[in-house]
């Protein structure tokens, strides 16, 4: 239990009066919680349950929450202070703990909006270029686990994987206003079906296979059949497919 101060990843680190204002005072936080990274703390109080994120992914999700209010499901920001992100509690489980098809299919209806929405008016950039740009910035300051790799990359460095990156990037095409990260775990499933966005820190202009990619990766056979039979008829490249996914090992 923390008063102003709470211990983070780095440290400890003073609470903006504006985030205790909401968490309030006798908010206990915590890291161990399903499906949240370690930059990302719960707090627990009478004022309620809040998510509360910080940094720089904080500060571009955000801006992103604010441009989806009211396009698609996303969480409620309760407070923005400086690099805090304080999202109110969706009251709902992730689609990880969902049966495989169910998710897959549910996950395709989501994603069908998504990348519906009129792609001239989303003010973010997530093409190829400035994605290579992240992913360059990733390896050159050491933050790409290479134990993370999926199976057909184990053994390669992360430098091996951003140069077979930068030597097969593909011309943009298909432009959609893309998630970045669409897993299972990234949508809440409420009571009555419907499906909220979350972590969309990524989520800019890109072609649609940035999504297709990660969703095919997620989603076993069969599961992956429902989520096309949702998402609707699309032509699908395989060589798109395996360089976002090769592009998602450094990010």
């Amino acid at each position: 239990m923390v008063g102003r101060r709470s211990l983070w990843q780095t440290g400890r680190m003073e609470i903006p009066r504006s985030v205790l204002d909401v968490v309030g005072g006798d908010a206990v936080w915590s890291a161990d919680h399903e499906g949240l990274s370690g930059g990302v703390r719960k707090t627990t109080g009478a004022a309620g349950t809040f998510f509360v994120k910080r940094g720089p992914d904080a500060v571009r999700e955000h801006e992103r929450l604010r441009w989806l209010e009211g396009r698609v499901a996303v969480p409620a920001v309760a407070a923005f202070a400086g690099d805090w992100l304080v999202l109110a509690d969706v009251g709902a489980p992730s689609l990880a703990g969902v049966a495989p098809e169910a998710a897959g299919a549910a996950m395709g209806r989501l994603l069908r909006a998504l990348h519906a929405l009129p792609v001239e008016e989303c003010p973010f950039d997530a093409g190829s270029d400035s994605a290579v740009a992240a992913a360059t910035a990733m390896v050159e300051t050491g933050r790409v686990d290479p134990d993370d790799f999926d199976d057909d990359h184990a053994g390669c460095s992360p430098a091996d994987l951003l140069d077979r990156l930068v030597k097969l990037k593909p011309a943009d095409a298909d432009p959609v206003v893309a998630h970045g990260d669409f897993t299972p775990a990234n949508v809440l499933l409420r009571p009555d079906g419907t499906c909220v966005l979350i972590d969309v820190s990524r989520l800019g202009r890109a072609d649609r296979h940035r999504d297709l990619a990660i969703a095919e990766r997620e989603l076993p056979g069969p599961a992956f059949a429902a989520f096309l039979a949702e998402y609707g008829p699309t032509t699908i490249d395989a060589d798109r497919l395996y360089w976002y996914r090769l592009l998602d090992e450094l990010l």
